[in-house]
């Protein structure tokens, strides 16, 4: 018999969630954007950095018959929507369910995934909508997620790698996660000099959110394992044309190649999450494609543009927000929330939440500044009165709930991120070091809790302006 309570079992998610992206955009079209007039593969980045919410463009002037979507995650209330749930549940339910046992996968013979294969020769990934993501960019950047697997344990490991498509079956890939390079290091040195890699397109949010989990796993599972557990529904996998992998058969489009582990190549002016041109150049592995598997029907192209303040910031940070959630908890302080929001160029990281006495809210800024991860480098703390979306509400705060002799602290020389400007180079290393620094924006015990109230005018949030225009 089940002991869960219905609060555990609502947060474990009983309710499957969409398998494809197809129909996750149709369960969810009263928030998706349709862009129906013609546009030029240029402007789709600027158009859809200017979106808050999910984005579907149907009519581009250079690949017709194909669809582009974009800002799947973008903020709580979609994030909410990749999970199943209300946005105030997003954060505490993600974390529940990473707490959770992978599902692991249900092998199938085939999916719509593979209405139409083509390899060797036929293969040819420019047909596809990539995007140039910025002015200087080099050539068309694909953003999708991989599969990659660890030739010792077999899991599965995902990210998402930028990669510049510079041919028909060519691309130069960066990785950027430490799984990834550990991965790439196992197969050095077992004499292997190229590594099996699957690029999906068109998969529902809940995959993508997996893709980017960074946490201790890799002796226990891969985040592919683990992507039925945030769905609530068995994972159908499907075996690859030309490598050793298996891939969602419910996707819309997979390449497949291998990642060549000897010679790098330079790219240039990599676009940062924290929405700079740095590093400046890159030396890194060529992608060789050997196949490419689709759905018969007009495909659903997913990029995710790099900038400005899109998905890029977002995406890799979820997963983190809710490890955090985790251990504050465990410090014993009622989370409300954790954001690492768009705005703060994924440096920055904002906790909410209440405290009981004194003591509580240093504890926790350095348990946020001490994380695994590299974009812990500001940490502002403030109370569940303060809107945390809003930047205007977090900088009052900050600026009226903050004495700079008390309520800051700075740790200097701890590593930095390599996408931070402000942060000192290493020579000969494409890593920097930085200090780090730990606000307290919260309504302070120590003084009149009278003193933090807000004035707001009569019927404020009751009277809206639009409805007198």
């Amino acid at each position: 018999m089940d002991q869960r309570s219905d609060k555990a079992a609502s947060l474990a998610n009983e309710k499957p969630l969409d398998d494809s992206l197809r129909d996750y955009l149709a369960t969810n079209a009263d928030i998706v954007t349709r862009i129906v007039k013609p546009v030029y593969l240029d402007d789709i980045g600027a158009l859809s950095a200017q979106s808050d919410m999910p984005i579907v463009f149907e009519n581009i002037i250079e690949k017709p018959g194909h669809l582009l979507c974009d800002m799947l995650v973008k903020n709580r209330r979609s994030q909410a929507r990749s999970l199943g749930v209300a946005p105030e549940d997003f954060l505490k339910t993600l974390a529940f369910r990473l707490r959770q046992p992978p599902r692991g996968f249900k092998n199938v013979k085939t999916g719509p995934v593979k209405e139409v294969i083509k390899t060797g020769s036929d293969v040819d990934w420019t047909v596809l909508p990539i995007t140039r993501h910025k002015d200087k960019d080099e050539a068309p950047y694909v953003t999708a997620m991989n599969i990659i697997r660890d030739p010792e344990t077999g899991f599965y490991n995902s990210c998402h790698a930028g990669t510049y498509a510079v041919g028909p079956r060519r691309g130069l890939i960066s990785f950027v996660t430490s799984h990834s390079h550990i991965i790439m290091n196992k197969y050095r040195a077992m004499g292997i000099d190229k590594m099996p890699i699957a690029l999906v397109f068109g998969v529902p949010p809940a995959y993508e959110i997996m893709a980017n989990y960074s946490g201790l796993h890799m002796d226990m599972w891969g985040e592919m394992e683990m992507v039925g557990t945030l769905m609530g529904r068995d994972v159908e996998m499907v075996p690859c044309e030309t490598i050793d992998l298996t891939v969602p058969a419910h996707a819309e489009i997979v390449v497949e190649g291998y990642v060549h582990l000897g010679p790098k190549f330079r790219v240039g002016e990599v676009t940062s999450p924290s929405m700079y041109h740095l590093p400046h150049s890159e030396q890194v592995p060529e992608l060789e494609l050997t196949a490419m598997t689709t759905r018969a029907e007009r495909l659903i192209y997913r990029t995710h543009q790099t900038c400005p303040d899109t998905d890029h910031q977002t995406l890799p940070r979820l997963c983190h927000e809710a490890m955090l959630y985790n251990r504050l908890t465990e410090l014993g302080v009622k989370v409300t929330d954790v954001r690492f929001p768009t705005w703060g160029g994924a440096l920055s990281c904002i906790l909410q939440f209440e405290y009981s006495r004194d003591g509580f809210v240093n504890d926790v800024l350095m348990a946020a500044l001490g994380a695994p991860w590299l974009n812990t480098k500001m940490v502002v703390a403030v109370s569940p009165d303060t809107d945390i979306d809003n930047p205007g509400e977090v900088y009052l705060a900050m600026a009226s709930r903050v004495d700079p002799a008390r309520d800051i602290f700075i740790v200097p020389h701890t590593r930095g991120s390599p996408f931070d400007p402000s942060a000192r180079p290493m020579e000969g290393s494409p890593f920097r070091t930085v200090g780090k620094m730990g606000i307290d924006a919260t309504r302070k015990t120590r003084h009149d809790p009278a003193d933090f109230e807000r004035a707001w005018p009569i019927n404020w949030n009751k009277v809206h302006l639009k409805d007198y225009l």
